[in-house]
């Protein structure tokens, strides 16, 4: 659910970044951008799994198969990953992509050097946009 949000703000930033710079292809961009943060969210659950299953013990050989809708097994909020595991694999993945395509966004959208500054920049005219969205005009 998180991700999802994540997801759906990231595709609108990299779409205002994409209006604000005047490039083409705009399309093609946020469509990348969306499947690199889905492709990146996915890995992310991926090592949290191996990770919850390393933490409590499960033998991870050849023969182990783990499911990523199998979680009936994977309490996390016992044993040795307290409740600490469940806030890390909740986060981690929309924070990795949200990562991964402001990078992209930075280097090659933007064509700028790799600084905070500019890995976030816009982000608060984004809010800024979406909350004046919700504004209606009176007559």
């Amino acid at each position: 659910m998180i991700g999802g949000i994540v997801m759906v703000l990231t595709v609108i930033w990299v779409y205002q970044s994409l209006m604000k710079a005047k490039k083409g292809n705009v399309l093609f961009w946020v469509a990348g951008c969306a499947a690199l943060f889905f492709a990146s969210e996915f890995i992310a659950q991926i090592f949290c799994i191996e990770i919850i299953d390393a933490i409590g013990g499960k033998d991870i050989g050849s023969e182990y198969d783990p499911s990523l809708v199998d979680v009936r097994d994977r309490k996390t909020s016992e044993g040795p990953g307290g409740a600490i595991m469940p806030v890390i694999c909740e986060l981690l993945p929309s924070i990795l992509g949200f990562m991964i395509v402001a990078v992209i966004r930075t280097l090659f959208i933007m064509k700028e050097a790799l600084t905070p500054a500019n890995l976030f920049s816009g982000v608060k005219e984004m809010f800024a946009s979406i909350k004046n969205s919700f504004k209606t005009s009176s007559n």
